[in-house]
């Protein structure tokens, strides 16, 4: 399976393009926004494409061409501001989806956020998730949703606060992380992208969305389960 990871310089996707290139089972290709990106990543023997999701829908196209599935790991982090927030989350995400849907290119991961399904944790009134907070929620919310709408095989994730440590190759998965007796409410960002990997081989993962957290259950079982 080629595979097109959208946000390959950013944490998850570094760690998830370095899986896929290692893997007999992937072929990666690293969507990067810059040369010197892609002039190191090809320095490490990993095949890369032009990627700027503030650009037109059709270099996205041409980027996908060839490609059996697409992850979407971009954003534009914490200190962009709402706008880039907006552009980048949740336009670019759309753009990405509407690509896929015009070359063929069914199926599609993506990496969203803990509680952005529920309008209620991010929207009416609430001051207290930092200044791009409520926007990242939004952008969020609305990528999933146009996703779920699309014709697209899709797979959504929703982690809990992303750590840096290594990873443990285990994880909760469930569709509702309030139903869990002791959530850790962290996972690392390596098993993010471990998860992402046993999706990707798992056709029962299709149009499906769950929360992802640390956990004590084997990666692949948990997909599995």
């Amino acid at each position: 399976m080629k595979v097109l990871v959208i946000g390959a310089h950013g944490k998850i996707g570094q760690i998830l393009t370095k899986k896929l290139h290692d893997s007999n089972d992937f072929e990666e290709v690293a969507g990067l926004r810059t040369a010197e990106q892609r002039h190191a990543y090809e320095e490490a023997g990993v095949q890369t494409v032009a990627i700027d999701l503030e650009k037109e829908q059709t270099d996205l196209e041409k980027a996908m061409q060839g490609v059996d599935a697409v992850v979407f790991t971009a954003g534009s982090g914490g200190k962009t501001g709402p706008e880039k927030t907006m552009m980048i989350d949740l336009d670019g995400a759309v753009k990405s989806i509407k690509a896929a849907e015009n070359v063929g290119v069914k199926r599609f991961v993506i990496v969203s956020a803990i509680n952005a399904n529920k309008r209620e944790f991010w929207s009416y009134g609430r001051h207290d998730l930092g200044p791009t907070g409520n926007f990242y929620y939004a952008a969020k919310h609305y990528a999933d949703l146009y996703l779920e709408n699309s014709e697209l095989d899709y797979t959504i994730l929703r982690p809990t606060l992303l750590l840096d440590d290594e990873g443990t190759g285990k994880v909760t998965v469930t569709d509702d992380l309030a139903k869990v007796a002791s959530p850790k409410m962290k996972v690392p960002r390596a098993d993010v992208a471990a998860t992402i990997l046993a999706v990707l081989n798992n056709q029962a993962t299709v149009r499906h969305s769950f929360d992802l957290d640390g956990g004590d259950t084997p990666i692949k079982e948990a997909i599995d389960d």
